[in-house]
C-alpha cells in the first residue's frame, strides 16, 4: 500500500526563490551604481579576467610602466589571499589597493564599491579592476566596467573559448599573453582566435608578451584610445 505524500509544507519552512539569481540581480544594481559614478567621473574602467597565472599581474605591471606617465591610472587587485599582486604592481609607481576575497572566487560589484572608497578618484582617468584568476564565476558577475579584457595564455591550451564561452561572450578584448613561449608549446593562436570569434564575433584580439613586450604597444593605443573616447563623449553630453 503506497502512501500518498503531503503536499503541504514543513512548519517553519519557506519556498525561497532562486538566491543565485537574486545575488546577480543585486550585483547588478550597484554594478549600475558604479557604471554611473565612473561616468560623472569621466573614468574608464577596465575589468581585467583571466585563468590563475594567465599573466594579469605582469600585464598590469608592464602597462603601467609604459603609460602611467600619459594617463592618471590606479589598479584594484582581486585575490584570495596576500597583498603581493598590489605590491608589484606599486613597483611601477602606480597607486594599487588589494582586495582580499577571502575564499571567494570571483570579485563582485559591492567588493569593488567599497574599495573605491578607500581610493581618491579625483583625477584618475584609467581605473584597473584584476579579477580573481578563473574563468568561470567572474564571467556572471557585471563589476560596472566599460570593457573586459581576458588573457588567453598559451599555457593553458587553445581549446578555453568553447570551454568556458561566457567569459569570451561578455569580454570585448581577447589578450594571448605568453606568446614568447608559442615555439615551445602546442598551441594554435589561429584555432584560439577561430573559437574565439565563433563565440563572439565582435572580439577584439591582441598578442602580447610581458617578457618580450610583444603586442604591448598596440594595447597600450587601444587603452588610450578608449581613454580618449571616454573623456570625448562626456565633453559632448556635458555640451
Amino acid at each position: 500500500m503506497s502512501i500518498e505524500k503531503s503536499s503541504k509544507a514543513a512548519r517553519g519552512s519557506v519556498q525561497c526563490e532562486n538566491s543565485s539569481f537574486n545575488l546577480l540581480k543585486a550585483n547588478d544594481f550597484v554594478a549600475e551604481n558604479i557604471r554611473k559614478h565612473m561616468q560623472e567621473q569621466n573614468i574608464l574602467l577596465i575589468n581585467v579576467t583571466s585563468s590563475a597565472g594567465s599573466g594579469k599581474t605582469t600585464l598590469l605591471h608592464e602597462t603601467a610602466k609604459r603609460i602611467s606617465g600619459q594617463v592618471n591610472m590606479k589598479v584594484l587587485v582581486g585575490d584570495l589571499e596576500t597583498e603581493r599582486d598590489a605590491d608589484r604592481i606599486k613597483e611601477a609607481g602606480v597607486e594599487a589597493l588589494q582586495i582580499v576575497t577571502g575564499g571567494i572566487c570571483h570579485l563582485e560589484a559591492q567588493m569593488v564599491w567599497q574599495a573605491m572608497e578607500q581610493l581618491d578618484l579625483s583625477g584618475v582617468e584609467l581605473l584597473f579592476v584584476e579579477n580573481v584568476g578563473n574563468l568561470v564565476c567572474p564571467a556572471s558577475f557585471d563589476l560596472g566596467e566599460d570593457y573586459r579584457v581576458t588573457l588567453m595564455a598559451t599555457t593553458e591550451g587553445d581549446d578555453k573559448p568553447k570551454k568556458y564561452p561566457r567569459m569570451f561572450l561578455t569580454s570585448d578584448m581577447m589578450l594571448v599573453s605568453k606568446s614568447d613561449l608559442l615555439p615551445y608549446l602546442p598551441f594554435s593562436v589561429e584555432a584560439v582566435v577561430k573559437d574565439a570569434r565563433e563565440v563572439n564575433p565582435s572580439l577584439e584580439v591582441i598578442q602580447v608578451s610581458g617578457l618580450t613586450g610583444e603586442g604591448l604597444e598596440d594595447w597600450c593605443e587601444w587603452l588610450l584610445e578608449k581613454v580618449r573616447n571616454k573623456k570625448a563623449m562626456s565633453e559632448t553630453t556635458a555640451v
